[in-house]
């Protein structure tokens, strides 16, 4: 008679929550922002011009440093199992050419859900001379997960408020992603994760084909706040904030319609869902704060 040993469930390690890593440098090159502009079929004149980097730009000097503190605390083999499920970032100073940054990440959480473990990750970008440039924070969901304790502190709330659906929104705006997206914003981004640039790989994992990056999601969304809200200054747009819903696929044209939620330290706020014309909710929670001009 032969007995099987169980596999080990792996750990997820809770001391290092609340230990920052290692910093990253990230020179900011003209040309690498208005690639990431083009990747994401943004419009708006600075960007395209690589003048002054599109907000959600944030994710690629931090991206490294924000993929390093997760895995501090994920085991690694759960990594085939980890979504990027929300994605919060506060814009303090504008990034534009020639800035040498530096980005720093912590995970400051983990909590055990029903359907698996999430993981909070703050990244705090700054310039050469210490200043703060982006505030982030990224939740990491690790589907099916289980033996995790909960420690730390969770990212800011942007919940959406479903009170708002009885007035009209205040902008609604529809893009249409094109049918190399994924391939423009891997290579703009440095996100060359098979799911968005193999079919039959996206395929074999359960996916319909190559999927849109959640991030390049929020970056259309993004442009869709500063057209509506701010177009006379993008830099004014100091919050964005997302839920990852659900797949968004090439060539489907998305939706997002964003509703006035009033005012919080002197900025209006809009909070907003984006869904695809195949009637997914691909973004929830969506949330953009705006400050006031000269602010």
């Amino acid at each position: 008679m032969t007995t099987e040993t169980p596999a080990e469930t792996p750990t997820f390690k809770s001391e290092a929550i609340g230990k920052p890593g290692e910093p990253v440098a990230f020179p900011v090159e003209r040309e690498r922002i208005a690639a990431y502009a083009a990747a994401t079929n943004d419009p708006i004149a600075g960007h395209a011009a690589g003048e002054l980097a599109p907000p959600v730009f944030s994710i690629v000097p931090s991206f490294q440093a924000m993929g390093m503190a997760s895995l501090a605390v994920i085991p690694h083999e759960l990594l085939g199992a980890i979504l990027h499920g929300e994605q919060d970032f506060h814009f303090h100073r504008p990034i534009t050419p020639g800035t040498k940054l530096e980005t720093v990440a912590t995970p400051i959480g983990m909590r055990q859900r029903s359907s698996g473990v999430t993981v909070v990750v703050r990244t705090d970008t700054r310039d050469e001379a210490g200043e703060l440039v982006t505030e982030g924070y990224a939740t990491t969901f690790v589907r099916g997960a289980q033996g995790a304790e909960d420690v730390g502190e969770g990212a800011p709330e942007h919940r959406f408020d479903d009170s708002l659906r009885e007035r009209e929104p205040a902008a609604e705006v529809s893009q249409t992603y094109d049918a190399d997206q994924t391939f423009r914003y891997a290579e703009a981004s440095g996100d060359p994760m098979q799911i968005h640039l193999d079919d039959a790989f996206a395929k074999s994992v359960g996916l319909p084909g190559i999927i849109i990056h959640g991030m390049c999601s929020m970056a259309f969304t993004s442009v869709g706040a500063i057209e509506s809200f701010c177009p006379e200054d993008p830099t004014r747009l100091r919050r964005l904030a997302v839920r990852f819903a659900s797949i968004a696929l090439p060539e489907q044209t998305i939706t997002t319609r964003y509703w006035d939620a009033g005012e919080r330290d002197g900025r209006a706020c809009y909070a907003y869902e984006t869904t695809s014309d195949a009637g997914a909710v691909v973004i929830k929670d969506g949330w953009a704060e705006i400050a006031a001009p000269g602010a």
